[in-house]
This record gives structure tokens, sequence and C-alpha cells, in this order.
């Protein structure tokens, strides 16, 4: 349903295999035992294969992997609640005379003995308040099941939707058999409220909560690593560099002014994360870029040509409209060496511009992308972004929907929106700690043994073929950037499939990707279409042809070595 991946049936003997603990005399008879896992098991595959006609042989996950995954869905522990003390008894003692325990109930017998799950696993009418008015099997549109609270100091935010940013939020917004539960806990005092809301932390979890994906206290990558800081950093730049990590990967919330209304992430991590913080993204966080292509001519549609995954209108969808007739997604770049890119002169980017073809009649040509104000783009997949703090304002408005506060000389990002949260939603200060965050995340590292003859080898053929036409390495003034990439646009889409031109970029026209980084970032191109480097070579056109017939012609030594060479990089 999530991933349209086809499966068939777990076999009998498969099921029969499932992990059950039937060493304690309390879960009887192992037969017992394994049915409601087997039943388990069957919500997890279908009574007979499935199929798809997408040109994979199906099944396209095999019974090993999907064996995997039940058992592992099966054996996750739940977090363990902690031990009350005055406070946290207080607060339990509100959570009951308040009603809460009447569906969340604090114990569930199981062949285990008593599970502490808050909850009664049945369906209740939460009235229009929640009500989405989609019924699924016997459950109504207003209609939930009583959501289990072991565990529920990590795991915001609340409630089906996720509206609730906060704990309190989520207790305001109960509603139908819930309403005298409600209205109860909202008539606590403040510190009587304290006291319940502590509880509710206790149940679980709250030894691992972050902001975000990062666990507690763990070390950042050092120098050298993916995802490390660059060489040469202060103590206390580094330190700068560690508070911008947490916030790349801090959660925001609707309550924190996410989404005008629309938006792709809640986070800068959510799309920068493989293979650690800042890096790249799956196919799963591709933007959509759309638009109106009317004889040749490209339209943009009302509200920008970012058709966003979600909206904070909770009973709404983003529509494209009924005239869109141009779709691109947009696959997520890694962040990796960014202020060292930002470090290149701007002549170095233009000693390799022959936008005519003329100074080296090769067939590349290569253009500066210009922006408005006059200003030479860097970044994104057609250089429409000049510098990494119109970087970070570009992506916190266009991908997050939130605003920003006006700065002097910046031209990216929205300044306010009609919610009902303040403007700027997102801090002043958090947005200079973010642009030197990435000013100071370093490189990705060369993998493997770059001294290998093969990757020799390899890096001799890169140039012998043509790829060093675009991909090059640039100097600045502390040395030379080995980003594998002149920055400039150049005409290597597939002539059938055009994309979404922006500023000075045709619809064609997409900038040298820097390769730094590549064995690790997959998918490529673009769009994500290539799964492999191999596919992405042969994915390039247009000014990349001749390279791309280098490499058909390659003996099978060479292209070996050439991908051995760019799998290092």
């Amino acid at each position: 349903n999530h991933l349209g991946i086809t499966t068939n049936p777990l076999s009998d003997e498969r099921r029969a295999q499932l992990p059950v603990d039937s060493s304690s005399g309390t879960i009887g008879a192992l037969e017992e035992a394994l049915r409601p896992l087997q039943q388990f098991a069957q919500a997890a595959a279908p009574d007979g294969p499935l199929t798809d006609d997408d040109g994979v042989a199906d099944p396209e996950m095999s019974e090993d992997e999907l064996f995997a995954l039940v058992s592992y869905a099966m054996l996750l522990a739940a977090p363990q609640p902690e031990p009350l003390n005055e406070q946290t008894t207080r607060g339990r003692d509100h959570f009951n005379d308040s009603g809460c325990a009447s569906c969340h109930t604090p114990r569930l017998e199981s062949p285990r003995g008593p599970l502490p799950v808050y909850s009664d696993l049945l369906l209740h009418d939460m009235g229009p308040e929640l009500a989405d008015g989609l019924t699924a099997r016997l459950a109504t549109g207003s209609e939930f099941r009583t959501q289990p609270l072991w565990g529920i100091g990590v795991v915001g935010p609340y409630l089906h939707d996720g509206r609730a940013e906060t704990l309190e939020e989520a207790i305001a917004w109960h509603g139908g058999e819930a309403a005298a539960s409600r209205d109860a806990a909202l008539a606590l005092k403040p510190d009587e409220m304290d006291d319940l809301i502590e509880f509710l932390r206790s149940l679980g979890g709250r030894a691992q909560y972050t902001r975000g994906m990062l666990p507690p206290n763990q070390d950042a990558p050092a120098v050298g690593e993916y995802g490390g800081p660059v060489e040469g950093l202060t103590a206390e730049q580094h330190a700068v560099y560690e508070e911008g990590r947490v916030l790349f990967d801090a959660e925001f919330g609707l309550g924190s002014g996410l989404g005008a209304p629309r938006f792709n992430g809640d986070s800068c991590r959510a799309c920068h994360f493989e293979p650690v913080m800042g890096g790249s993204g799956p196919l799963g966080v591709n933007v959509i870029r759309y638009g109106i292509e009317n004889e040749g001519t490209f339209e943009e549609p009302v509200g920008g040509t970012i058709l966003h995954h979600m909206t904070s209108v909770l009973d709404s969808v983003n529509d494209s409209g009924k005239s869109t007739n141009m779709v691109e997604m947009r696959n997520t770049p890694h962040l990796f060496g960014l202020g060292l890119i930002d470090s290149i002169p701007e002549e170095a980017i233009l000693a390799n511009a022959d936008p005519d073809d003329t100074v080296t009649p090769d067939g590349i040509s290569g253009r500066a992308a210009w922006v408005p104000g006059d200003r030479l783009g860097r970044y994104g997949w057609k250089a429409q972004v000049p510098t990494i703090e119109e970087f970070v304002r570009d992506a916190v408005t266009a991908e997050m929907g939130m605003t920003l506060p006006p700065v002097d000389g910046m031209t990216y990002g929205i300044l306010e929106d009609n919610d009902d949260i303040p403007d700027p939603e997102y801090l002043p200060e958090d947005m200079v700690l973010l642009g030197k965050f990435l000013h100071y995340l370093g490189p990705p590292p060369r993998t493997g043994d770059v001294n290998a003859p093969e990757v020799l080898r390899g890096e001799e053929v890169f140039g012998l073929v043509g790829c060093d036409g675009c991909h090059k390495n640039l100097e600045s003034p502390n040395g030379e950037v080995p980003l594998y990439s002149d920055l400039l646009l150049h005409d290597v889409m597939n002539p059938q499939h055009g994309g979404i031109p922006e500023f000075e970029a045709t619809s064609h026209e997409l900038r040298t990707a820097p390769l730094w980084g590549l064995s690790k970032t997959g998918p490529y191109l673009h769009n994500g279409r290539a799964e492999t480097i191999e596919e992405a070579i042969m994915g390039h056109y247009g000014e990349a042809s001749e390279t791309v017939n280098h490499f058909q012609n390659l003996s099978d030594d060479d292209r070996n070595a050439l991908l051995a060479f760019l799998h290092t990089l």
C-alpha cells in the first residue's frame, strides 16, 4: 500500500517459523500462541500473490524479506515506563480522576502478563473535532482506535493527522466520547496540568526524545567522515556546527507555522538524510515541479511551480489544476561541502563557460546561470540559487512553508502568510545558525582504495571518454575543490522529456551535478530515475551524447575501471 511492492503470502512453513517466546509457562501451547501471530502475518501479506504491470518480475519482495520484516515488527519492544515519583503519582491521579483511563486503559492482560498499553484498543467516536469523514471497515468517519500511550514521550506530533504539536494540544482536540474527560483535564490548575503531562511523558521513551531523528547525545561525525565538519574549525565554530546540526534535524509542527499552507517536509533532515544528516534523499521525497506548456511557451501556475506533498489545511489536498500538462520530479541532492563550493571565486566558474561552443568547439557549451540581482547561481539542479544563505531561505519557505525575517539583499523566501502564527515563523537566529552549519558542513570523503591500479586507470578513462568536459574540479583561494562539477548549465536532458525552466535555465538544461559523494547518495540524475551509476551515465543526452557513445564503446576492463573510480567518489 505504501511502497507499491508486490509480495506473495508467507507459506505455512514460514509462518510456523515466526519468532515466538514459548519458554514461559504463561504462553501455553505453541499452536495457541502462534494463532494471533499468524493472523498478524496474514495481515502483512495477501491471501494470494500480488502482481502489477511495471515490468519488474513479481513478487518484487522475496519471502525471506517479508519474513524478516514481519519478524522485526513482532519483536520490536515497547519503551519502558519510568518508575513513579511524587509528581508523576499526582499526574496519574489526575489522569484517572479526569476519566482518561476509561479509554486509555492502563493495563491489558496478555499471555505474557499485564501490558502497560494505556489503550483499550477499541473504536470510539471522537466527535466533529477530529472527524475526517473517512470510513474504514467498521470505523465511521469520526471513530478512531484509542491510541496506546506507552512510549508517548518520544512520538510527537500527536493525534491521527499530527495536528497537535504538544500533549496539551492533543488533549484539547479530544471530543465526542472524550469531551467530558477533555473538559475535566482542561479544568486542572496549571501545576496540576504540569503533573498530568509529566505523567504522560513518563510512560516510556522520554530518554530517547529529541526534536528530530538524532539519538540523544550522539556525537557528531568527525572531520573526514560523511556529515562531519570541514577542517580547521575553531572550538567556537565547531560548537556552532553541532548546534546547527541539531537544528537541521529539528521537526516543526503546525503550531510553529509549518505550511503556508503547503509544504514538503517538517524539517531539513526530512529530505536530506542519506547516508547521514545533510545527505541526499530517496525517491519518496522527490519534489514535484509542474507547470503549463502552451505551444512552446511555459506558464507558471498560480502559487508557483512546486506541487507540494502536504498541506496544513487538514481537510484538503493540494491540487495541480486541470490545465497543468508538464510534470518534473527533482531528487534531493546532498549538501556536503557547500561551504567549499561557496568559496570558489565567480571568475573560476565563468572561466569554463563557452555558451556558443566557440572557445573549444567540442559540442560542450556551458552557460552561467544568472539569477535575479545579477548574481551567479551555483546551487540547485538548475543553479537557481546564488548563495548558501539564499539556499536556506528558499528551502525553509518552499519546502517547509514557513515565513522568514527580512534581510537586506536577500530576495528568496516569503515574509508573511495568512495563518494565525506570528511572522516570521522561522526565527532570525535560526536562519543564521542554519546557514553557518551548511558553511561548516564538510565535503564527502573518498572511499575504498583510491590508489588501486583499477581506480587509477578508471580516473584516466574518466578523462578519455570526456566526462571531465563538465565534471571538473575548480580552484578556490584555499586550493582545489574536488567537487567534479563546473557549476554551469548544460543541455543534457532527454529531448523527449523536458523539465521546468527557471530564470535563465531552459527546459532541457541542468547544472552539472557535483560527483563528490556519488557512491553513497543515489538514486541518480535530477529525477532519481537511475538506480545505478551506470544507468546515470546512460541517462545523459545532448551535450553529453558523445561521451555516452565513448562509454558504450569501452572494453569491459575499462568500463569496470571507470565505474570503480566513480564508486570511490
